[in-house]
C-alpha cells in the first residue's frame, strides 16, 4: 500500500474500529450491569415480602409469592431443607439447592423427646409472652444468577436471598428470582444495533479520512509535479507553488523554494567560476604556448624570463583554484594553536622584491594566539599584503593586536582606497575594480575571495574600511585561542 491516503484511511479506520469496539463493549457491560441490578432489586422486593409473611407465621402453603412465573420462590431452613416453593416451580438452580419439593421436619428422636418437648414448651411460653416476635433480616441480601423451570418454561433469573426468623426462632432463607429475559433482550438489541451500525461508521470514517487527506496532500502533489518538471527541464529558476495556508505543507513549499534559490545561486556561482577560471587560464597558457612555438622555430628569439613569468602566474592561479575547490568542498580549518604575531613576522621576513617595504607593528610573542590552519592563515596574510603592494603609493603597514575577545590582523596601504559601494563586491571571485585598482601585475581577482572564505571558515570576518591617512585598511578578526577552550 504505497498511497499515503490509503494508509491514512486504513489507519483511521482501524483506530475508529478499536475505539468503537472498546466503547461498545463498555456500553454493553454497563447496560448489562444496570439491568442485572434492576432485576436483583425486583427479586429483593419479592424476597422481603415473602420473608415478612414468614416472620408473621403465615403457613407455608398460604404464602403469597405473586406471579410465580415472573418471580419463582424457594424457602429453605437453617439445615438447607426446602420448606416451601412457589406454585408450578419444577426445577431451580443457583440458590444452593435444586430441590423443589417441600420436605417435612424430621420426627424427634427417642432419646431427645424430653429435650424436644422442653424446647417446644419454651417456644410455646415465648409465643404466649410475645406473639409475633419474628423478624426480617436487614442485612444486604445475597445475589446470584441461576435458572428456573416454571410450568414447563425454563429461563434465566437473578435470585436474591433474604433471611427471616419466625416466632418460633427458626431461621428461614427466602430465595426469590426476577427474570433476566428483558436484560438479555436489551443487551442483544444494543449489540445488534452496534454491529449493524459499525460498518457504516467505519465506511464514513474511511471516506472522510480519504477526502481530508486527499485535500491536505493536494499541494504536496503540486510540489512533486513542479519538482519533477524542474528536474526534467534543469531550469532552476522555477519555483514550486506555495499554498496560502500556514501549515506544515506551506512551510515545506517555502523551504523547497529556499533550497532551490540556494541551489540556483550555487550552480550559477559554479558556472561563473568555471567560466572565469577558463578565461584566466587561457591567457597564460596561450602566451606560454606562443613563446614555446616561437622558441621551437627560432631558438634565438626565446623570451625565457617571460616564459618563466607566465609559468609562475599559471602555477599561482592553479594553486588558487585548487584552494577554492577545497574550500567549496567543505574543507575545515585545522585546530592548531599558533601565535598570529609570530606568523606575520615570519611571513613578512620571507617577502623579497616587494615594490614597497612593509612596516610591521606586532608586539612581542604572547597573547596573540588563535586556533586554525597555519597554511591557510599564512595564505590570507600573503594575499592581503599582495593586494596592498599592488595598490599602495608609498607605504604598506601590517599590525596585529587584541580586540573584542579576539585577535585582529590589519593591513593598510596609502592607495586610492575602496569605494563604499564596492566594499563587498571586492571579495567576490574574479572581481577587479575599475579606476586606480585596475592596475594589476598578474592577479586574477581571487586573493581577497580566498581570504574571505578562509576567514569565514575560521569563524572570523574580513572587512575593508578607509585608512586613517587615506587608502584601504583590511582587517581580519579571529577568535582568540582561549575562546576554543572547553
Amino acid at each position: 500500500m504505497r498511497s499515503v491516503r490509503a494508509r491514512a484511511a486504513l489507519g483511521a479506520t482501524v483506530v475508529v474500529a478499536l475505539a468503537l469496539g472498546v466503547a461498545g463493549l463498555a456500553v454493553l457491560l454497563v447496560l448489562r450491569a444496570n439491568l442485572t441490578d434492576q432485576a436483583g432489586l425486583q427479586a429483593e422486593v419479592v424476597a422481603r415480602e415473602v420473608a415478612g409473611q414468614l416472620a408473621l407465621d403465615v403457613p407455608y402453603d398460604k404464602l403469597e409469592t405473586g406471579d410465580e412465573e415472573e418471580h419463582p420462590v424457594q424457602v429453605t431452613d437453617e439445615d438447607g431443607r426446602v420448606v416451601a416453593v412457589s406454585e408450578d416451580l419444577e426445577a431451580i438452580s443457583g440458590t444452593g439447592t435444586d430441590r423443589v419439593t417441600p420436605q417435612p421436619r424430621p420426627a424427634p428422636s427417642a432419646t431427645g423427646d424430653d429435650e424436644d418437648d422442653d424446647r417446644d414448651d419454651d417456644r410455646d411460653d415465648d409465643r404466649d409472652d410475645d406473639p409475633g416476635r419474628g423478624e426480617v433480616s436487614t442485612d444486604e441480601p445475597d445475589f446470584s444468577n441461576g435458572t428456573a423451570t416454571v410450568d414447563g418454561d425454563r429461563a434465566d433469573y437473578r435470585f436474591a436471598s433474604v433471611e427471616a426468623t419466625d416466632s418460633a426462632g427458626r431461621t428461614l432463607t427466602v430465595h426469590a428470582g426476577a427474570p433476566l429475559a428483558a436484560e438479555q433482550r436489551a443487551v442483544d438489541s444494543v449489540r445488534a444495533a452496534m454491529l449493524a451500525g459499525l460498518p457504516v461508521v467505519l465506511l464514513v470514517a474511511a471516506a472522510v479520512t480519504w477526502l481530508v487527506t486527499r485535500r491536505a496532500l493536494r499541494p504536496v502533489e503540486g510540489i512533486r509535479r513542479e519538482m519533477a518538471a524542474i528536474t526534467a527541464s534543469e531550469d532552476l529558476g522555477r519555483r514550486v507553488p506555495e499554498p496560502d495556508s500556514r501549515d506544515e505543507i506551506a512551510r515545506l513549499a517555502r523551504t523547497t523554494n529556499e533550497t532551490l534559490t540556494a541551489l540556483e545561486a550555487s550552480v550559477d556561482r559554479q558556472r561563473r567560476f568555471v567560466a572565469d577560471a577558463s578565461h584566466e587560464l587561457r591567457s597564460p597558457i596561450a602566451s606560454l604556448r606562443t613563446q614555446l612555438e616561437v622558441a621551437a622555430a627560432h631558438p634565438e628569439l626565446l623570451d625565457l624570463p617571460g616564459a618563466v613569468a607566465d609559468t609562475v602566474r599559471l602555477q599561482a592561479l592553479a594553486a588558487d583554484l585548487l584552494l577554492l575547490a577545497r574550500l567549496d568542498a567543505g574543507e575545515g580549518p585545522g585546530r592548531t594553536r599558533l601565535d598570529l604575531g609570530a606568523l606575520i613576522r615570519e611571513e613578512v621576513s620571507q617577502r623579497v622584491g616587494d615594490r614597497i617595504p612593509v612596516t610591521v607593528s606586532v608586539p612581542e610573542p604572547g597573547g596573540l594566539e588563535v586556533t586554525g590552519s597555519r597554511g591557510q592563515l599564512a595564505r590570507v596574510a600573503g594575499n592581503l599584503l599582495d593586494n596592498a603592494e599592488r595598490h599602495a603609493d608609498r607605504s604598506v603597514t601590517v599590525g596585529v593586536h587584541r580586540e573584542r575577545g579576539g585577535v585582529v590582523l590589519a593591513v593598510t596601504d596609502d592607495g586610492p582606497g575602496v569605494p563604499a559601494a564596492e566594499r563587498e563586491r571586492v571579495f567576490e571571485r574574479f572581481v577587479r575594480l575599475d579606476g586606480a585598482r585596475t592596475r594589476d601585475d598578474g592577479g586574477a581577482g581571487l586573493g581577497l575571495a580566498i581570504a574571505r572564505d578562509v576567514a569565514t571558515r575560521h569563524h572570523g570576518r574580513l572587512t575593508v574600511t578607509d585608512a586613517p591617512r587615506g587608502g584601504a585598511r583590511f582587517e581580519l578578526w579571529l577568535p582568540g585561542a582561549e575562546a576554543d577552550r572547553p
